[in-house]
């Protein structure tokens, strides 16, 4: 019998409509999303923004107020979450002290009933996933942060669930550790192929791990999509802050149209691109403009500005430039152009597709 190509792949997920009250109070509004089997995604977005909450619906938690949540086209409304083909990693790893490590993998294993020899191979199978085989023997207490957060890993994967959702995962680490863990931690993904969901407050962790971005603000998915699309084309301003700096002039739209569209501002006419529709003509909107995306001339056509400090952060070098409204912005150049010294006269160029438009 030939299998059913119609049929979603295991580990997709769809949320139709899905909105959570908690009496008058809106912590999920209107959340619509599919995420593709196998996919590293990532809810990124400020405490209370809604993205714990999310999680919590999706391992069944909580209930939606309205909507569903479908895991391969099954409808997961009223199913338990111990009956859920879904496991969640939480921030405190939640490892019991008493156990070994292995113990601590196995204990999910056990409660399912499965024979002492398949979870002796599981185990086994999971502690070398994460480079821990030959701890077996020690306890938590005995164990690095990093450690501790690789054995919460394997307990959580070795159950072999479709989607593993991961509630700030390394929030706890160092920034070294951390960085170390994120590398790993995509590695093992890849090898499995498992769906993977993380909430993460921290936008540099979501853009090292994740293949899409949900970015959420008041409850609201406001844009999904790669990292490289986010950063470089956000559809807000919130958004474009988030995912990193950015200097914002605030104006009136021009016509649209194809190509780069204009902006009456206060230093005069700039334009940018609107990538996602950013009003009618007349309407308030804001540039948003990448501190690496502005050049910095002598002379010349450009903003006037002058120079007021310089940041050595290694690879780059940060300026500050006081524009002639008393306004500030931020130039980041290679560490090889140094030079520029406060108080020099510049202008400040960019080109308009450089220049995100975004709704004020």
């Amino acid at each position: 019998m030939q299998p059913d190509s119609s049929a979603p792949a295991p580990g997709q997920l769809r949320f139709e409509g899905v909105t959570k009250r908690f009496g008058p109070i809106p912590a999920v509004e209107e959340v619509s999303l599919d995420l593709a089997a196998g996919e590293f995604f990532c809810l990124l977005g400020p405490s209370g923004c809604g993205k714990s909450t999310l999680l919590r619906m999706l391992a069944g938690f909580e209930a939606p107020t309205r909507g569903r949540i479908l895991l391969d086209g099954q409808d997961l409304t009223g199913v338990p979450p111990h009956r859920r083909p879904v496991n969640m990693m939480f921030q405190s790893y939640a490892l019991f002290p008493h156990l070994s490590v292995a113990d601590n993998v196995a204990y999910g294993l056990r409660r399912e009933g499965l024979g002492r020899r398949e979870i002796a191979g599981r185990v086994a199978e999971m502690l070398r996933l994460v480079q821990l085989d030959g701890f077996e023997a020690r306890r938590p207490d005995r164990l690095s942060g990093g450690q501790r957060q690789r054995v919460a890993l394997a307990r959580a994967l070795a159950k072999r669930p479709r989607v593993l959702l991961l509630d700030e995962p390394l929030g706890a680490l160092d920034r070294t550790l951390r960085e170390q863990t994120q590398g790993e931690l995509r590695a093992i993904q890849r090898r499995l192929r498992t769906t993977f969901v993380v909430v993460t407050h921290d936008p540099p962790e979501a853009m090292v791990l994740a293949d899409r971005i949900g970015v959420m603000d008041r409850g609201r998915l406001v844009q999904v999509g790669p990292a490289a699309d986010l950063y470089e084309r956000p559809a807000t301003r919130y958004v474009a802050g988030l995912l990193g700096d950015v200097n914002l002039i605030e104006g009136r739209l021009g016509p649209g149209g194809p190509g780069p569209r204009r902006l009456d501002t206060p230093l005069g006419p700039l334009a940018g691109t609107d990538h996602h529709g950013a009003g009618p003509e007349g309407a308030a909107a804001a540039l948003a403009l990448r501190p690496e995306r502005v050049v910095l001339r002598p002379d010349g056509e450009g903003i006037p500005a002058t120079l007021t400090d310089a940041t050595y952060l290694g690879e780059k070098i940060v300026y500050r430039v006081r524009l002639g409204d008393g306004r500030e912005w931020r130039a980041a150049l290679p560490a090889g152009a140094q030079g520029l010294a406060p108080g020099l006269a510049v202008r400040l160029g960019f080109a308009p597709e450089a220049a995100a438009l975004v709704p004020a």
